[in-house]
């Protein structure tokens, strides 16, 4: 079963876990035009691969990540990040999903919306 973690976590995670990836599935259009993660700032890297529609997604990841590096996976508000999460894990990655992903999810603000560092490439 995999973990959850909300955006509000991140930074504790982080420090206490410095081998920490993040993995943003979102299309490019939400990278975009909404925006992304900033990791830089908190001092880990980030990879953006769309998990939408995509049948080359896991190669993509085994290609980009180590499976020796906590992966934290992101959609816009968990739902498309935990299915990322578990198609992981069962590759041997140690993932956790960002319940509330970059936007919120109703009941946690998200990424976004809590002041975390991000960007919009357009």
């Amino acid at each position: 079963m995999i973990k959850n973690i909300k955006s509000s976590e991140i930074k504790k995670f982080i420090e206490n876990n410095p081998k920490t990836v993040l993995l943003d599935v979102r299309t490019e259009d939400e990278w975009n035009t909404i925006g992304k993660p900033d990791t830089k700032v908190l001092g880990i890297e980030s990879f953006f691969i769309t998990i939408s529609q995509d049948p080359s997604f896991l190669d993509k990841v085994k290609q980009s990540i180590d499976k020796k590096k906590q992966v934290l996976v992101m959609c816009a508000a968990g739902g498309r990040s935990i299915i990322a999460a578990n198609l992981l894990a069962t590759e041997g990655y140690n993932t956790l999903n960002i319940s509330d992903g970059f936007s919120g999810n109703g009941q946690d603000p998200g990424w976004k919306n809590l002041g975390l560092p991000s960007i919009i490439d357009n």
